[in-house]
Protein backbone atom coordinates (compact mmCIF):
# COMPACT_ATOMS: atom_id res chain seq x y z
CA UNK A 1 0.00 0.00 0.00
CA UNK A 2 1.24 3.19 -0.83
CA UNK A 3 0.93 6.57 1.15
CA UNK A 4 0.44 9.83 -0.18
CA UNK A 5 0.84 12.91 2.44
CA UNK A 6 0.54 16.04 1.06
CA UNK A 7 1.65 19.44 2.56
CA UNK A 8 2.38 23.02 1.98
CA UNK A 9 -0.92 24.38 1.23
CA UNK A 10 -2.24 27.50 3.13
CA UNK A 11 -3.64 31.12 3.03
CA UNK A 12 -2.39 33.20 -0.07
CA UNK A 13 -3.06 36.51 -1.09
CA UNK A 14 -4.61 37.08 -4.54
CA UNK A 15 -0.53 37.32 -7.35
CA UNK A 16 0.92 35.38 -4.92
CA UNK A 17 2.85 32.03 -4.91
CA UNK A 18 2.39 28.46 -3.07
CA UNK A 19 4.45 25.80 -3.77
CA UNK A 20 2.85 22.27 -2.47
CA UNK A 21 4.72 18.63 -1.85
CA UNK A 22 3.31 15.13 -1.74
CA UNK A 23 5.51 13.05 -0.07
CA UNK A 24 4.87 9.27 -1.06
CA UNK A 25 5.89 5.89 0.83
CA UNK A 26 6.31 3.61 -2.17
CA UNK A 27 10.15 2.58 -3.16
CA UNK A 28 9.14 2.40 -6.88
CA UNK A 29 8.04 6.15 -7.00
CA UNK A 30 10.60 6.42 -10.25
CA UNK A 31 7.96 3.95 -11.56
CA UNK A 32 4.87 6.24 -10.90
CA UNK A 33 2.61 8.78 -12.82
CA UNK A 34 1.95 11.12 -10.11
CA UNK A 35 -1.32 14.20 -10.70
CA UNK A 36 -2.87 16.77 -8.75
CA UNK A 37 -6.32 17.64 -8.55
CA UNK A 38 -8.22 19.92 -6.21
CA UNK A 39 -12.45 20.32 -5.36
CA UNK A 40 -13.62 23.58 -4.58
CA UNK A 41 -16.77 23.65 -2.14
CA UNK A 42 -19.47 22.59 -3.84
CA UNK A 43 -17.76 21.45 -6.75
CA UNK A 44 -16.41 18.08 -8.52
CA UNK A 45 -12.91 17.02 -8.26
CA UNK A 46 -10.88 18.07 -10.66
CA UNK A 47 -7.51 17.41 -12.95
CA UNK A 48 -5.07 19.95 -12.58
CA UNK A 49 -1.69 18.76 -13.58
CA UNK A 50 0.30 15.26 -14.06
CA UNK A 51 3.86 14.17 -14.60
CA UNK A 52 4.84 10.83 -15.66
CA UNK A 53 6.90 8.15 -14.69
CA UNK A 54 10.13 9.83 -15.58
CA UNK A 55 9.45 13.13 -15.22
CA UNK A 56 9.72 13.85 -18.65
CA UNK A 57 6.34 14.69 -19.90
CA UNK A 58 4.26 16.88 -18.03
CA UNK A 59 0.11 17.88 -18.53
CA UNK A 60 -2.14 20.21 -17.27
CA UNK A 61 -5.55 21.93 -17.26
CA UNK A 62 -6.33 24.96 -19.32
CA UNK A 63 -7.18 27.44 -16.30
CA UNK A 64 -3.74 26.43 -14.83
CA UNK A 65 -1.22 26.33 -18.14
CA UNK A 66 1.27 29.18 -17.42
CA UNK A 67 0.93 29.71 -14.17
CA UNK A 68 1.28 26.14 -12.43
CA UNK A 69 4.38 23.46 -12.60
CA UNK A 70 4.51 19.69 -11.37
CA UNK A 71 7.48 18.61 -10.96
CA UNK A 72 8.96 15.43 -9.17
CA UNK A 73 12.14 14.10 -7.51
CA UNK A 74 12.40 10.53 -7.80
CA UNK A 75 15.49 10.41 -4.86
CA UNK A 76 13.21 11.76 -2.73
CA UNK A 77 9.98 10.10 -3.54
CA UNK A 78 8.38 13.66 -3.44
CA UNK A 79 6.18 15.50 -6.46
CA UNK A 80 5.03 19.20 -6.06
CA UNK A 81 3.23 22.32 -7.86
CA UNK A 82 4.50 24.95 -8.03
CA UNK A 83 1.33 27.95 -7.79
CA UNK A 84 2.04 31.28 -9.25
CA UNK A 85 0.16 34.54 -9.65
CA UNK A 86 -2.70 32.60 -7.68
CA UNK A 87 -6.55 33.69 -8.30
CA UNK A 88 -9.54 33.19 -6.03
CA UNK A 89 -10.80 30.64 -7.85
CA UNK A 90 -7.35 28.78 -7.00
CA UNK A 91 -9.08 28.48 -3.68
CA UNK A 92 -9.97 24.47 -3.42
CA UNK A 93 -8.65 21.44 -1.21
CA UNK A 94 -5.59 19.67 -3.44
CA UNK A 95 -5.15 16.16 -3.83
CA UNK A 96 -2.23 14.11 -4.89
CA UNK A 97 -2.78 11.11 -6.27
CA UNK A 98 -0.29 8.28 -8.08
CA UNK A 99 -0.57 5.25 -10.33
CA UNK A 100 2.04 2.83 -11.09
CA UNK A 101 2.69 2.53 -15.07
CA UNK A 102 3.46 4.50 -17.98
CA UNK A 103 0.30 5.99 -18.85
CA UNK A 104 -0.18 9.37 -17.59
CA UNK A 105 -2.15 12.54 -18.13
CA UNK A 106 -5.43 13.70 -17.25
CA UNK A 107 -7.77 10.91 -18.04
CA UNK A 108 -5.63 8.01 -15.93
CA UNK A 109 -7.54 6.09 -13.41
CA UNK A 110 -5.61 6.96 -10.30
CA UNK A 111 -4.88 4.28 -7.74
CA UNK A 112 -3.67 6.41 -4.68
CA UNK A 113 -4.79 9.52 -3.33
CA UNK A 114 -3.60 12.18 -0.43
CA UNK A 115 -6.00 13.27 2.17
CA UNK A 116 -5.75 16.42 0.59
CA UNK A 117 -4.31 20.00 1.77
CA UNK A 118 -6.17 23.15 1.92
CA UNK A 119 -5.27 26.31 -0.17
CA UNK A 120 -7.33 29.86 0.00
CA UNK A 121 -6.75 32.36 -1.93
CA UNK A 122 -7.92 35.72 -1.25
CA UNK A 123 -8.87 38.94 -3.33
Amino acid sequence: QVQLVESGGRLVQAGGSLRLSCATSGRTFNTYCMGWFRQAPGKEREFVAAINYSGGSTYYADSVKGRFTISKNNAKNTVYLQMNSLKPEDTAVYYCAGSRGLLCGPNRDFDYWGQGTQVTVSS
